[in-house]
């Protein structure tokens, strides 16, 4: 999981959330505080809330096109519960909370398929062969 997390405010606009995604080169933005989560800003949400609607991005505040249906995990989670969350409500991210319901992390689909690749024999072998033999990958 990241445990480095960039905020937006919920009355950030729309067009500040996309340029802060372009440059933390990610899909979502976590909306609020650390301990105090509102929502959850998706690339999703802002292409079929304001895009596809014609909405005016510089305009159009993050608090109302944010997803604030919000599921989670708690750090204690092992990465098998986390899975199953995602996989039960359809989710990409999840947020991580301490037994204070304060964010102390972000897991994402990407995360979780790093670590079972890498996890994975056959991928570590034929990383190890690679590295070993000198070629660039």
């Amino acid at each position: 999981m990241a445990k480095a997390l960039e905020f937006i405010s919920p009355d950030a606009t729309v067009q500040d959330a996309a340029t802060l995604m372009g440059e933390l080169d990610v899909g979502a933005l976590p909306v609020g505080s650390a301990d105090d989560l509102v929502g959850i800003l998706t690339d999703r949400d802002i292409l079929f809330r304001v895009v596809a609607e014609g909405g005016d991005n510089t305009r159009v505040r993050v608090r109302d096109v944010m997803s604030s249906a919000l599921f989670s995990c708690r750090d204690t989670d092992t990465l098998a519960t986390a899975m199953d969350i995602m996989g039960a409500y359809h989710v990409r991210r999840l947020p991580v909370l301490d037994e204070g319901g304060v964010v102390v992390g972000w897991l994402t689909l990407s995360d979780i398929s790093r670590r079972m690749l890498l996890d994975t024999d056959t991928i570590r072998e034929a990383l190890s062969e690679l590295s070993a033999s000198g070629q660039d990958v």
